[in-house]
Formats: C-alpha cells, sequence, structure tokens
C-alpha cells in the first residue's frame, strides 16, 4: 500500500469542552498531538502519502500538520462542508486517493488512534477479491463495541450482533469498492460492510494480536492514553519525543516518576508532582501544589490539589481513572 486515508472530521462530541479547543486529533499526547503519532507510524511503515478529511476546526490541521513535510510525508486534504461518515468522506476523497486511476488499496485509520498495527503485514495479507479487511482484535466486551463475528477462515460473519472481536477502525478497500457506498452521509459498517456481507459479498478480517492499541474519545481514555504511554518504554515508530528539566524549581519541591514536562515549566515552592503527570510548554506550577495522574496543556497554570484531572487555560475537568 501506497496511500493512507486518515479521518479526523468528527466534533470529538464525547470529550466536552476538550474538543472545543482542540479537535480529537490534534489532542497532546505526551506533548504531541495523537495525529502526529498515527502519521509518524505510517511514514516509517512506508506510507507516505496520506489524505486527512476536514471539519471540525479544520484550520488547526493545517497549521499544526501542515503539507507533512516536517513528519516525512506528503499530506493533502479533503475538506467537508457536512460530514460525510467514515463512507461518505473516503467517496468525497477518491481523487486524491485514487489520482491515477489505478483502483489500489489504500489503508484508511481513525485519527483518535494511536495504534502499533503491522501495516506491512496487513498488506501483504490483503486479497484484492474481497471488499475489504477490516482490523479487528480480540476483547472480552466485543458487544460494547460493535462485535464484529468471522469464521475460521477470518472471514466476516456478522457485525454489531454477536462476536468476539471489535472492529479498530482500520481497513483496507479499494476506490472501486467506495464508490459503492451512498452518495452523501455514510458509514462504512452500517451502509457498507454490513449489508454487502447480508448481501452474499465477501469481507475479511486481519487480527490485531500484539501491540499498543488505544483511542481517545472520552476524557478517562485520553488521560489513561497518555499515563499508559508515559509508562510505555517499548512502542513501534513512535515521534520524536523529549521531556525538559524545568526551567525554574522552588525550594522543597519534587518530582515523583514518571513525569513528562515541556519545554519551560516553572514550578513553585512546595510541590510534589507525579506520578504520571504530563505538563505542556510553558505551564506554570504555583507553590504548595500537588498534581498527579493528570495531563496539563500548554501555557496553563496549576494551584492546589489536582489529581485525576485535565487540565488547560481554561477549564480543569474531572477525568477519574478506575
Amino acid at each position: 500500500m501506497k496511500r493512507a486515508m486518515i479521518l479526523c472530521a468528527g466534533f470529538g462530541s464525547r470529550l466536552g469542552k476538550l474538543s472545543e479547543q482542540w479537535p480529537k486529533p490534534l489532542l497532546p499526547m505526551l506533548n504531541v498531538p495523537i495525529l502526529e503519532w498515527g502519521i509518524s507510524h505510517l511514514a516509517k511503515s512506508g506510507i507516505k502519502d496520506i489524505v486527512i478529511n476536514l471539519h471540525h476546526k479544520a484550520e488547526l490541521f493545517k497549521e499544526v500538520i501542515g503539507d507533512g513535510s516536517r513528519l516525512g510525508v506528503r499530506v493533502q486534504y479533503s475538506h467537508e462542508k457536512e460530514i460525510l461518515g467514515t463512507g461518505g468522506g473516503l467517496k468525497k476523497a477518491l481523487p486524491l486517493l485514487d489520482p491515477e486511476g489505478k483502483d489500489e488499496p489504500f489503508l484508511s485509520i481513525n485519527g483518535k488512534l494511536i495504534f502499533e498495527l503491522d501495516v506491512k503485514k496487513l498488506s501483504k495479507s490483503f486479497d484484492p477479491k474481497s471488499l475489504g479487511m477490516m482490523v479487528v482484535r480480540r476483547v472480552p466486551d466485543a458487544l460494547t463495541w460493535g462485535a464484529v463475528d468471522v469464521d475460521e477462515s477470518m472471514r466476516v460473519k456478522n457485525i454489531l450482533g454477536e462476536g468476539q472481536y471489535m472492529f479498530c477502525g482500520a481497513h483496507v478497500i479499494r476506490p472501486s469498492v467506495v464508490r459503492q457506498f451512498p452518495d452523501g452521509e455514510a458509514c462504512t459498517v452500517r451502509q457498507g460492510y454490513l449489508p454487502w456481507i447480508q448481501d452474499g459479498g465477501r469481507v475479511d478480517a486481519f487480527e490485531h494480536k500484539a501491540g499498543y492499541f488505544a483511542e481517545h474519545s472520552t476524557p478517562k481514555r485520553y488521560l489513561q492514553g497518555n499515563i499508559d504511554l508515559l509508562r510505555e518504554q517499548v512502542f513501534l515508530n513512535r515521534p520524536v519525543l523529549k521531556s525538559y528539566p524545568p526551567l525554574q524549581m522552588g525550594k522543597g519541591s519534587k518530582i515523583v516518576e514518571p513525569v513528562f514536562l515541556g519545554q519551560g515549566v516553572s514550578i513553585g515552592e512546595g510541590c510534589t508532582l507525579g506520578p504520571s503527570v504530563i505538563l505542556g510548554n510553558n505551564v506554570v506550577v504555583a507553590s504548595d501544589s500537588k498534581i498527579e495522574n493528570a495531563v496539563v496543556w500548554a501555557d496553563s497554570r496549576i494551584e492546589g490539589n489536582n489529581g485525576d484531572s485535565i487540565l488547560t487555560p481554561s477549564i480543569n475537568m474531572d477525568a477519574t481513572l478506575d
């Protein structure tokens, strides 16, 4: 595969006020946007031509990601005046995904994911005789995610019914199949794979058995994802990450690892930071503050005791972890 489309047009409504400030794919994970983690992984897996669909706060993507050259890829954008869904978004972007009309398969993946997907193995596993290949994971709560049922040959039998697998939000598909989606808004599953399977069509499954996978649709998952990556020692194809020493650190303050600090962090006297704290650039920690299990965005100010929280310059959001 040479191309991928990263789906980034959604509102991220389950994130509440967080997505009013940044669209979900641009939320910082260890001070690097979720989307940049995905692009880094794709680039180092051999995919250098990427299309991103946009709607909510579209201008911010161009400010942060630009044309992709900084990340070693070419990024093109597909703007949606109205959100078209996972299938409709792919159909609108076909001129960018299949410019030469060669009908070459491409990867579609959700922009909210940080996913250690074996892209090369997935590409080799794809059979062009199938309508598509869905990436799935075996999970105990598959019904919660919309279960995928497969047979012994990993052919999909049903979706959104009984099953032991969840759809990971990534799949391989060909442009000629995308053209079969209805015009306008369409869901890849509900208006595509599900009715096609019911009509006897072939859709395959690729099982993601090992490696990191996380999606970040809620404050709790977003906070947990940051903490997991902070504690994770190995991740394939991660972007460049750097934690800095504090610019200032007052008397009697201490850092309890693991902690990740952006540039220009100032810490007052008598503070305790950590464990499991990620501070963005230019964060100010007022004297006698305590913070643990938290993500703090750039240019924020911390005061008092904070735990299981996401702090931005304008909000302090509870994201209590189990």
